[in-house]
């Protein structure tokens, strides 16, 4: 059985967003947040936004920006490294 984070990560290979709605809809996922805060402690880095859908619900958006090295650190780790 796929776990949600390997779910995610694919679905990340071919899309760049996701929401609360589709993740529940496509992958069954019920607490995305919590499954998003398991890949940003992989590494994988997100950005997020609140958008309003034609009804009105609100919902938030995530947006994959970047991606962990091996070593399992997010590229910045070593960019934002002092110097």
């Amino acid at each position: 059985m796929t776990s949600q984070k390997e779910l995610l990560i694919k679905h990340f290979e071919s899309r760049q967003s996701i929401s609360g709605v589709e993740a529940a809809t496509i992958y069954k996922i019920r607490s995305l947040p919590r499954r998003i805060l398991d890949l940003k402690e992989m590494g994988y880095q997100f950005s997020s936004e609140w958008r309003t859908d034609p009804t009105g619900q609100r919902y938030k958006r995530y947006t994959l920006i970047g991606l962990p090295d091996i070593a399992g650190h997010p590229v910045s780790y070593y960019t934002n490294a002092p110097k």
